[in-house]
């Protein structure tokens, strides 16, 4: 609870919660932090959706969206940590299984929704924002049907089997990708962008290993470049983050917990 009002006090616009074993759940979890603040959005960033039966979730997405009164983002990826589906005894299908199951999910909540008879109702007959996160061609083609906000993660498989830090060009590419599928969508959907490690000019040389402890697999000359890695004063890491909307398109940053301090006062830099 104070983290989540922190954040709004500090002036982010979304609180955002995980889908992984071994962290808090997010429907309990943005539940709790709808009672406890007023204005940000809560979001789901991203749920595990193989993990999920349509159905199911059509009816606790509903619910939040209503106890939250209207301020839930539904944040959905196709999964990847197969150590979790073990764990859960849930078969990993294919990569092109599990964007299936996530495409038929969409379609299914849009369905129950559309009809006015349908209960627990969401505070919009379509349903609150979808983001739609990932990188791959056909998911991305979903995500630009479909999603308001579409989640480019920052990493990229290596010959490691470790994804490793995108570089500003593999950015630009997935980006103009993604740009050139939405149409007449281009100025509606937003473009996001996970940041996985921000520090002031003291920091410099101990982020990389920051980063690492959650992407183990982003070398030094990757996390030295990479878009999704700011680094400087506010002001500098400000002027960073206007390049990436520049040059990518992004408006929509994702910050990870430990850096919630140390990004705030940028916030004020961007209004």
């Amino acid at each position: 609870m104070d983290k989540v009002r922190r954040a709004e006090a500090l002036g982010y616009d979304v609180v955002a919660v995980p889908d992984h074993l071994g962290l808090t759940a997010p429907f309990p979890a943005l539940s709790l932090a709808a009672e406890v603040t007023e204005r940000v959005t809560l979001g789901t960033f991203v749920l595990n959706t193989p993990f999920y039966n349509p159905t199911l979730l059509a009816r606790d997405v509903a619910a939040l969206d209503q106890f939250s009164m209207g301020r839930l983002e539904l944040g959905l990826g196709a999964g990847y940590v197969k150590a979790e589906f073990d764990a859960a005894g849930i078969p990993m299908g294919s990569p092109g299984a599990r964007v299936d199951h996530l495409e038929q999910t969409v379609l299914t909540m849009r369905k129950l929704y559309a009809d006015p008879e349908y209960q627990p109702a969401p505070t919009r007959p379509q349903g609150p924002p979808l983001m739609i996160a990932g990188s791959g061609n056909r998911l991305l083609r979903i995500a630009a049907q479909h999603a308001d906000v579409i989640a480019l993660p920052g990493g990229v498989a290596s010959p490691s089997g470790l994804p490793n830090a995108m570089t500003p060009d593999e950015l630009a590419e997935r980006a103009d990708y993604v740009r050139g599928l939405l149409g007449e969508r281009r100025d509606q959907v937003e473009l996001n962008l996970l940041v996985y490690g921000v520090a002031g000019p003291a920091e410099r040389n101990t982020l990389n290993e920051r980063v690492r402890r959650f992407q183990p697999g982003f070398t030094d000359d990757r996390i030295r470049t990479a878009p999704g890695v700011l680094v400087g004063t506010p002001q500098e890491i400000a002027d960073s983050v206007r390049k990436c909307r520049d040059r990518y398109g992004v408006t929509y940053f994702t910050m990870l917990e430990p850096d919630l301090e140390t990004f705030a006062p940028v916030i004020e830099l961007l209004k």
